[in-house]
């Protein structure tokens, strides 16, 4: 069965930093573009960065420079390393194949304090 899980979200203070994690089961990131998106309320859910299978990686421009995306085929598990966070980074983070989606997880929760 194809399940992502999410984890590693939290309350943090402006300007600092969290990484995520994304568990895989049922299909291998290494195979599979991989992305993050958050879904803030009462907006869409956007696309915050991704990686292809070769691993390049994409940014959205609102976190460009502050985010990196990075997988670890070993652990079958995908990463996002954020660091200068912002309050406008609130929002719960999910994580998907960029292609085909699967169902989406349960998300972590990420809450910026100004």
């Amino acid at each position: 069965q194809e399940q992502l899980v999410e984890s590693g979200g939290g309350l943090v203070q402006a300007g600092g930093s969290l990484k995520l994690s994304c568990a895989a089961s049922g299909i291998r990131v290494s195979g599979n573009g991989m992305a993050w998106y958050r879904q803030a309320p009462g907006k869409q859910r956007e696309l915050v960065a991704g990686m292809t299978v070769i691993g390049s990686t994409y940014y959205a421009d609102s976190v460009k420079g502050r985010v990196t995306i990075s997988r670890d085929n070993a652990k079958n598990t995908v990463y996002l390393q954020m660091n200068s966070l912002k309050p406008e980074d609130t929002a719960v983070y999910y994580c998907n194949r960029r292609n085909s989606l699967l169902p989406w997880g349960q998300g972590t929760q990420v809450t910026v304090s100004s």
